[in-house]
């Protein structure tokens, strides 16, 4: 199977129960049976230390750190990534990103 990229704000009251609360959606939303291309297929998280930003500049800097196979979250099977942000909505929260399997 393939590999796609995702980006995926979540909120929470810290990143791991934002995280689970992502996975939790999207496998409600894409089915249990994996390979659906989204953070569902992801295990663990690894916060990218950097400043809080808004979404779209989150997005931006994570095209370009998984654009750049940056180590951190270029496996498939490997963790997301999250970037601190500020969502559209004005919540705090995480962009949680990387490569899953497709």
């Amino acid at each position: 199977m393939g590999a796609i990229d995702f980006y995926t704000p979540a909120t929470g009251p810290d990143l791991t129960t934002a995280f689970n609360a992502a996975r939790s959606h999207h496998r409600w939303e894409h089915g249990h049976s994996g390979f659906t291309g989204t953070v569902a297929e992801k295990e663990t998280v690894a916060l990218i230390d950097e400043p809080r930003r808004s979404e779209r500049a989150a997005t931006a800097r994570a095209e370009q750190l998984v654009h750049a196979d940056d180590p951190r979250i270029s496996c498939k099977w490997g963790p997301a990534g999250a970037l601190p942000i500020t969502t559209d909505s004005g919540e705090r929260g995480w962009l949680l990103f990387g490569t899953a399997s497709y």
